[in-house]
């Protein structure tokens, strides 16, 4: 038994050993190149594609701030030429580096304009939604562009 024992344990060491070095040659060398079009590609502070995305979708109202470090964009109060005698303002949020649904927040503000003063008024939630949603899909065709090319 003590003979059986005194070769077990060098026996296994050579195994892992061998099992090891068929491991390392499988890599061929060349190493996987990085998907540069991943969720989290981003040289701002938040996923890039969503940040593109938000801008591209509100590039109808006039810009009041642009912060792509916070991921905050804020928009000025914008007057549908067709309805002047209502305005909307929107606040995007993106809260994340991941490509994610829940990863953006957008808010908007409804006023009307009632005797000559603007006055607030409700915001439709699918409004928003909407928004959210044009976003999401704008970001997920920039990434599918950015992985074709």
């Amino acid at each position: 038994m003590t003979i059986t024992r005194s070769f077990r344990r060098p026996a296994a060491i050579a195994g892992i050993a061998v099992a090891s070095l068929a491991l390392a040659a499988c890599g061929g060398g060349e190493r996987p190149r990085a998907d540069l079009a991943a969720a989290q590609v981003s040289t701002i502070g938040v996923n890039s594609y969503l940040w593109r995305a938000s801008l591209e979708t509100v590039s109808f109202a006039p810009l009041l701030q642009a912060d792509s470090a916070g991921g905050v964009i804020v928009t000025d109060w914008y007057a549908n030429p067709s309805n002047p005698g209502e305005r909307v303002k929107m606040t995007v949020t993106i809260l994340d580096r991941d490509l994610r649904a829940d990863a953006l927040r957008v808010a908007a503000s409804r006023q009307v304009n009632q005797a000559g003063n603007w006055v607030d008024a409700p915001v439709q939630a699918a409004t928003v939604q909407r928004l959210e949603d044009i976003i999401l899909t704008k970001a997920r065709e920039l990434r599918r562009q950015a992985i074709a090319n």
